[in-house]
């Protein structure tokens, strides 16, 4: 089968709605880490990135019925997936798949509502916790669709979305696939992270010798995903292609990444592998880069692995955006795209000093006008569960 391209994009997080907002934003340098604004937690003392619209607002420029039962993580899924589906054209003419990678699911709304559930109360959003029914919410607002899946595998849930997008196309199962992932903020999240004193009381520093741990983060990201042949024929303008993916777990602890970086060298190297490159082809690395002091040793760790001294410039772009947990891979495979075809590397904010065990300096300042044919997309979950994927430009 010949290459599968990527012919939309969409986007909504902390630094705003739509590709054109984000990448303005990461250009200027602005971050979107601040006070907790939207989800009612009494830690308010733990910066997030949270996405500026409320529920009510989503649902007014989605256009949907002000009394419809629908919680946050769908809404921002929505929003992102209209935009990608509208850059790319695509229609239910074409055989498409929607595979969704979230963790949350309607859980926000549950904890709002849990106790009053057993007076009966706002029991309609029972049924609108579980993840698959948000997946199903956001692939209505696509017509007919041939296969619909949902994957929770923590931080690596959109990118595994992707991959399995890309499998059930390169298996003739589908033509094209609209992938990615979306999440809203929890106290489930905030608590169960702040429970493993991972979270950062000030805006995290990423691959920093003082790191103290991550800012938790909310958004959606899709992407329209199809062969050059199905895109060709609808006249479709790829941005980009596809070229290599793998996923690996290493399974050495529940929260943690092993030492040796095992897990996401074999994600890195089965990518390079897939996509027939050689780890000196790469010329930029959009890293998972959380900012815990666990992830960020044993990333560089296996980056030096990989890459040897030869490491390319590589940043976290969760200093921007927070760690937006399940929805991270897709919104770093859009930032990864936009960094691609705009030829700009965007800086891994808050940096002062190199982690002693490998060395490794990310970029600090945002850099334009660079050359770029392959970026590498990296996104690591709990349990060794880690994934990575590579854009390229299309000769």
């Amino acid at each position: 089968m010949g290459s599968i391209v990527v012919t939309g994009m969409g986007i909504i997080c902390g630094l705003g709605c739509g590709t054109q907002t984000v990448y303005d934003a990461l250009r200027a340098g602005k971050p979107a880490i601040g006070t907790v604004r939207h989800l009612r937690t009494s830690h308010t003392e733990l910066p997030v990135s949270e996405v500026a619209m409320s529920d009510e607002e989503m649902i007014e420029m989605l256009r949907l019925p002000s009394d419809m039962v629908v919680t946050r993580t769908p809404l921002l899924g929505m929003v992102a997936f209209q935009q990608a589906v509208k850059q790319s054209g695509l229609t239910d003419a074409v055989r498409t798949a929607f595979v969704n990678g979230t963790t949350v699911g309607g859980m926000e709304k549950s904890e709002q509502y849990y106790l009053e559930f057993f007076e009966g109360k706002h029991t309609e959003y029972i049924a609108a916790h579980d993840c698959g029914a948000g997946t199903e919410q956001i692939g209505r607002l696509f017509g007919h669709l041939d296969a619909m899946y949902t994957i929770s595998t923590a931080c690596s849930s959109a990118t595994n979305a992707l991959i399995m997008g890309a499998n059930l196309i390169r298996s003739g199962k589908a033509d094209a696939a609209i992938v990615g992932g979306t999440e809203s903020l929890s106290k489930f999240h905030l608590n169960g992270f702040n429970s493993l004193m991972i979270l950062d009381h000030e805006p995290c520093k990423p691959f920093d010798k003082n790191r103290n741990g991550l800012n938790l983060g909310e958004g959606a990201a899709y992407l329209v995903i199809e062969t050059a042949e199905s895109a060709q024929k609808r006249g479709a303008t790829p941005l980009c292609e596809l070229s290599g993916y793998a996923n690996a777990c290493d399974a050495y602890h529940q929260t943690a990444t092993s030492p040796e970086g095992e897990g996401p060298f074999l994600a890195m190297t089965g990518a390079l592998s897939k996509a027939g490159l050689k780890p000196t082809d790469i010329d930029y690395i959009n890293a998972h880069g959380t900012g815990t002091g666990n992830n960020d040793l044993c990333e560089s760790v296996a980056i030096k692995r990989v890459f040897g001294d030869h490491v390319p410039p590589f940043s976290s772009t969760k200093s921007f955006t927070g760690h937006t947990t399940s929805a991270a891979g897709a919104v770093e495979a859009v930032i990864s795209i936009l960094s691609l075809t705009n030829g700009f590397i965007p800086a891994n904010l808050n940096f002062s000093s190199a982690i002693e065990e490998s060395g490794l300096t990310p970029v600090t300042k945002g850099v334009g006008d660079v050359e770029l044919r392959h970026v590498m997309s990296n996104s690591f979950g709990f349990g060794g569960n880690d994934s990575s994927c590579i854009f390229s430009k299309i000769s």
